[in-house]
């Protein structure tokens, strides 16, 4: 598997290091409870088209967020997080 990187180019994935999905949306900090355990608990399992955290951690370091078919591998797109 190859990922584009949008500073150092198309790199092999053995470059890249993952923390999974990219996080939801973090709940204010008056929201319930329940919203809270959801946020820290409930993760989706999707097939198909998900987004990911990815470090360039042997290139630029840069973190990215990849989109990439979780049945397939493929890498739809890179680029960078901002946060």
């Amino acid at each position: 598997m190859r990922i584009s990187c949008p500073f150092c180019g198309e790199r092999d994935v053995a470059e890249f290091s993952t923390i999974g999905s990219a996080p939801p949306p973090r709940p204010d900090a008056d929201a319930p409870m329940a919203a809270w355990h959801d946020y820290l608990h409930l993760r989706d399992n999707p097939a198909g088209l998900h987004a990911e955290l990815w470090q360039h951690i042997h290139g630029c370091r840069q973190w990215l967020r990849v989109m990439r078919d979780t049945r397939t591998h493929a890498i739809a797109s890179a680029e960078v997080c901002r946060p």
